[in-house]
């Protein structure tokens, strides 16, 4: 019993260092496959070549309409009628909301009925006065109390057209904001109009590029959308004073006519200085940006090479390299980050 005891331990020894010895075969069969496995990184190259670039200042901007309004009540009371057509394009003029004007219609017709007897009065005491059988005095009392009653009218009346509610000009209505029996006040807003004709562009400018904006300069205006739409607006105007805190000037621009745009939409707006250099324009993708300096990878001599890059103007997804580059080279477009400075490469293809 004793002897069979002990001999466990050593059968098991046995066991353990067997398979040891074949995990140590198989992990060392692994790390061969898998350095057979690795290679140099796929990167697809750009060779640089310079091209004419135009500089332009970028600014973000927004569309905004012609002409906006918030359409209120001018006076308070309960609404009668409701008549807003919601995302309709309506004319000058078109009756939005009505509200109650009974009590000024019955004023209305009581200093009319005033007016009329004063207008009677007075006609009798003119023929009097032509016979000498009534004084001056008491005709003219009698015409103040007619032009008395005809100025109580015009104000009723001036009462009544305010209960309307018109279009101020022709546009697009908003959203209704309220409900037909609804008590409303001169705050309170019905529905907005907007005249999307003509569409204008807001946008600001560092304060030393304001000469590039002057009325009249065209301007490129960049809508994002499915598609994309580019348009070229002419400078209105610009703001009399520039920002205090912001240092930015405020631009407008007027959209040609027909473009395709929703009031409030975000614009980028490029205002061109004037100048063109040749430079080399690469994929925004290719450019590795950091602290001090942006860098580009190159391909030299079959290794990944680090440059540093001067960075300028960027459109949409291309940007322009200012220096760091010279003609002929070859940079790194796609895999960029895979490609380890020193370490070679290897070039799929050259655009």
């Amino acid at each position: 019993m004793r002897f069979l005891t002990s001999a466990r331990p050593v059968l098991a020894c046995g066991t353990l260092a067997v398979l040891a010895a074949c995990h140590s075969q198989t992990d060392k069969k692994s790390g061969k496959d898998a350095k057979k496995d690795t290679g140099p990184p796929i990167v697809d190259v750009l060779v640089a070549r310079p091209s004419t670039v135009s500089d332009s200042v970028e600014a973000n901007g927004a569309v905004v309409a012609n002409d906006y309004v918030e359409l209120h009540p001018e006076v308070s009371g309960r609404l009668t009628a409701l008549a807003v057509a919601e995302g309709r394009r309506v004319a000058k003029g078109t009756v939005i909301a009505r509200v109650n004007d009974a009590d000024l219609r019955a004023q209305l017709q009581k200093t009319n009925a005033v007016l009329q007897v004063a207008q009677l009065s007075v006609n009798r005491l003119q023929q009097l006065l032509s016979v000498q059988g009534v004084n001056q005095a008491d005709y003219d009392l009698a015409v103040s109390q007619v032009k008395s009653s005809q100025a109580d009218a015009a104000y009723t009346q001036a009462l009544l057209a305010k209960t309307v509610l018109r279009a101020p000009f022709a546009g697009v209505l908003g959203l209704r904001q309220v409900s037909p029996g609804a008590y409303v006040t001169p705050a309170t807003v019905v529905a907005t109009l907007q005249a999307d004709r003509k569409l204008k562009v807001d946008f600001t400018l560092p304060e030393n590029y304001g000469q590039l904006a002057r009325p009249g300069a065209v301007v490129s205006v960049r809508l994002d959308g499915s598609p994309p739409r580019r348009y070229a607006a002419t400078v209105l105007a610009q703001e009399s004073q520039v920002n205090q805190t912001t240092r930015n000037l405020t631009v407008r621009a007027l959209l040609p006519a027909g473009a395709q745009a929703s009031p409030g939409s975000f614009a980028r707006v490029s205002v061109s200085t004037g100048a063109a250099r040749r430079r080399v324009v690469l994929p925004t993708n290719a450019i590795l940006p950091g602290d001090q300096s942006d860098q580009v990878v190159l391909v030299k001599h079959g290794k990944a090479v680090l440059t540093n890059v001067q960075t300028g103007d960027r459109q949409n997804d291309k940007i322009a390299v200012l220096k760091g580059l010279s003609p002929g080279d070859s940079v790194v477009v796609n895999g960029v980050l895979f490609a380890q400075a020193g370490k070679p490469v290897k070039v799929r293809k050259v655009n």
